[in-house]
């Protein structure tokens, strides 16, 4: 019984391998989790998990699934963290689903660049909401655990009770794993069947914890029968560039040329949290998809927008959310600079400003000022309130977080005005300032933060560059930059 288990371990494997030989596409790199995509006419739109960054649910859109741009972003704030959007669009309105605060909420649109109307308690528990929609037009809401959850015609309220229909997948005992932890139904109707692809295994812990399985049913209540080709995308070995592959969608492109959307983990920069990849799949005469392997894809993805900022534009740009609060209505945009009203006392309760970034080396740098009521302010790579690195400056000294609370201090010898530049050279952390005589000085070089993130840290969080505004006054912001695989201005 054992040889024959080993055989079959062995043989899921090699076919596993065969088909994870397919091409890969970063969609956009760093921290955008939990992807959701539809397809609207000739548009394409998706968005990804918040978390605690306010105004959520970035918008991006895209032509042709490889390249894509910002739009806009749709919810102004919401309660705890939120997780793992479901953006759909029936008949002539737009919808969000997303669980926040032990609870599901929904939020509508006409136009997908709003307005968007404040988010309304589905009063439905569990994450990972997933919309399906019955021949009959009666509404379902999919969550974690295979459950699903009758709804209101309108889709804004629960119209039943909450039933189990889906136990998922059983992987091999052998798979080195976090938890089953059955999550993100996502759901297609195509050619007669429902097919829900669904996340098992943990988001993080080993690499080859995640993975994405798919099983179909003819009724929108299931029951539901498993892929034989699962699972669809999953990490077998910590060797391989990617990790804790999951939590896919899948989606129809422009030329008939099916793919599967997914999160992961790059080997080596795990900080920068998960990224949105794709995969080509295709349909089997069986009626199940798989990896499509050795896709000759002559189209790339267009990589990241620069998330630089000049602050000419008098509103808030797409890259820039704050912590736990909505930037939008605390910051504003005046003569060239980006003004944050600072709050607490350090960093770990003072108001940031942050955006994703998108490489395993990187600098970021910025001019910041002070105003007359002493406010500190500072570029920081921020994790957490426990967790975070970088330069904090007031009129009289500097102040140099390593981690958190662990702190140098320096006399401020460049006065209110001044730049700080921080360079992440794959965890290995410089930090530099320079006045006005454009002299750089290194205060400290190669401070360890490679160990910021998830797998040490838990909360699902990414490491980012954040401006910081700490104290009564105003902390004032100029040409905020960033730069790709920068050369180091550290003198050896």
């Amino acid at each position: 019984m054992k040889t024959k288990r080993t055989f079959l371990l062995l043989l899921l494997c090699c076919a596993a391998q065969f088909f994870t030989a397919s091409a890969q596409t970063v969609l956009l790199a760093g921290d955008y989790p939990d992807p959701t995509v539809i397809k609207d006419g000739d548009d394409y739109y998706m968005t990804h998990s918040p978390l605690y960054c306010q105004p959520g649910f970035l918008i991006w859109h895209s032509r042709d699934l490889f390249n894509w741009e910002p739009i806009c972003r749709v919810v102004d704030e919401w309660r705890g963290s939120a997780w793992a959007p479901e953006l759909q669009k029936v008949d002539d309105t737009y919808y969000i689903y997303f669980p926040s605060d032990d609870t599901n909420w929904v939020t509508t649109a006409k136009n997908i660049r709003g307005p968007w109307t404040k988010p309304v308690d589905l009063k439905i528990g569990g994450i990972d909401p997933g919309l399906v929609i019955s021949p009959e037009g009666k509404r379902y809401l999919y969550t974690n655990g295979g459950q699903v959850t009758p709804l209101t015609d309108d889709g804004l309220a629960r119209a039943g009770q909450t039933q189990d229909v889906y136990d998922g997948w059983k992987y091999p005992n052998e798979w080195v794993t976090e938890c089953m932890c059955l999550e993100s139904p996502k759901l297609n109707y195509h050619n007669g069947y429902y097919y829900m692809t669904s996340a098992q295994g943990g988001t993080a812990g080993p690499p080859t914890s995640h993975m994405a399985v798919c099983a179909r049913s003819r009724n929108v209540l299931g029951p539901w029968e498993n892929s034989p080709y699962n699972p669809i995308v999953h990490t077998y070995s910590a060797s391989e560039r990617w990790w804790s592959k999951g939590h896919g969608t899948i989606i129809e492109g422009p030329d008939g040329q099916w793919w599967i959307i997914y999160h992961a983990y790059e080997n080596g920069a795990y900080s920068l949290g998960r990224y949105t990849l794709m995969e080509p799949i295709e349909w089997t005469k069986g009626g199940w998809y798989r990896l499509v392997k050795d896709l000759d894809i002559t189209k790339r993805a267009g990589g990241n927008p620069d998330p630089s900022d000049n602050f000419t534009s008098p509103a808030i740009g797409w890259q820039w959310s704050a912590w736990k609060e909505n930037l939008t209505k605390v910051a504003s945009i005046k003569k060239g600079a980006f003004c944050v009203p600072g709050k607490g006392t350090s960093p770990k309760d003072g108001r940031l400003a942050l955006i994703t970034a998108s490489d395993k080396r990187y600098a970021v740098q910025v001019d910041v000022a002070t105003d007359k009521k002493n406010a500190t302010s500072g570029l920081l790579l921020f994790y957490s309130e426990k967790t975070h690195a970088g330069l904090m400056a007031d009129a009289k000294q500097l102040t140099l977080y390593t981690n958190g609370d662990n702190t140098e201090t320096f006399p401020n010898k460049y006065g209110k005005e001044l730049t700080i530049r921080l360079e992440n050279l794959s965890g290995k952390l410089n930090v530099l300032v320079c006045g006005k005589d454009g002299v750089w000085e290194t205060l400290r070089a190669g401070i360890d933060i490679s160990g910021f993130h998830h797998n040490k840290l838990g909360s699902f969080f990414a490491l980012r560059p954040a401006l910081c505004a700490v104290g009564e006054g105003t902390a004032s912001f100029r040409t905020f930059r960033y730069f790709k695989n920068p050369e180091s201005l550290v003198k050896e």
